[in-house]
């Protein structure tokens, strides 16, 4: 069975989040370190002020030389006051998107070249910037959840 879902373009406003910052492997984040600290932050929300949708958790990759990335997972803000100890604040600016909803039960390597080909296809270049990708997972997801549902950003050039 094929997996093809609907790609689109969508343009995301600059917008401030705070969360817990990783940085590590591919391997080290396929053995689970990125849902542990995924984890954290759902324990810790109660200390991350002004967040306007509490249910929606933010996942802000960049790609760093040698197979290493940083992965934020943070939620968004309305204002920065103060950054909860071990923890990190971001700004990220208004970018425009091409967004993929990956589907419970789907293969996650095939979500993502699924959207990349549609961005070549649709003749778009990557954004290079603060972010390589961001994802946004349900609050609903539990931790080591083997099939998960969530949304899949991929900033390009507008």
């Amino acid at each position: 069975m094929g997996q093809f879902n609907e790609a689109t373009l969508v343009t995301k406003r600059s917008f401030q989040a705070v969360g817990i910052r990783w940085e590590g492997t591919f391997a080290e984040a396929a053995a689970g370190d990125i849902q542990a600290v995924h984890a954290e932050v759902k324990n810790r929300l109660h200390e991350i002020k002004h967040v306007p949708d509490p249910e929606l958790l933010l996942g802000l990759s960049h790609h760093l030389a040698e197979g290493r990335f940083t992965h934020d997972a943070v939620l968004e803000v309305s204002r920065v006051e103060e950054v909860p100890e071990g923890m990190i604040a971001v700004t990220i600016p208004e970018l425009t998107y091409a967004m993929y909803e990956h589907k419970r039960g789907q293969n996650i390597d095939a979500s993502y070249k699924n959207i990349y080909a549609w961005i070549k296809e649709q003749g778009l270049e990557l954004h290079k910037g603060p972010v390589t990708h961001f994802e946004q997972y349900p609050m609903s997801n539990t931790l080591y959840m083997e099939e998960p549902a969530f949304t899949i950003m991929i900033p390009v050039q507008a």
